[in-house]
């Protein structure tokens, strides 16, 4: 079953932010990730909404996790830090659709 980690981010310090998004592309192909949506979200309803959301589709929740805790995130992650604000979510993909 797929699994996706989604990031809400506000990202205040571009130009440090920028290393960061040099970096983690290349760990999630590594990994087994690929981006499936990345920008700035349209708000339709609720009072507020991040600036920039990314949607990364993984084989599993256990691949997204290799990637999260490997050494060579661990290393990329430290360009992202100080740069703004960030909420990471991972769900799990369904199994069947709803109607099923």
């Amino acid at each position: 079953m797929s699994a996706y980690l989604i990031i809400q981010a506000t990202v205040r310090n571009w130009e440090k932010f920028t290393l960061y998004t040099q970096t983690v592309p290349p760990l999630i192909k590594k990994f087994g990730g690929e981006y499936i949506a990345m920008g700035a979200p349209e708000l339709i309803e609720g009072h507020s909404a991040p600036k920039s959301v990314v949607i990364s589709k993984w084989p599993n929740c256990a691949a997204a996790h290799a990637f999260w805790d490997s050494a060579e995130y661990a290393e990329a992650k430290k360009y992202r830090e100080g740069t703004g604000e960030f909420n990471i979510m991972l769900i799990d993909g369904l199994s069947q659709t709803p109607l099923e």
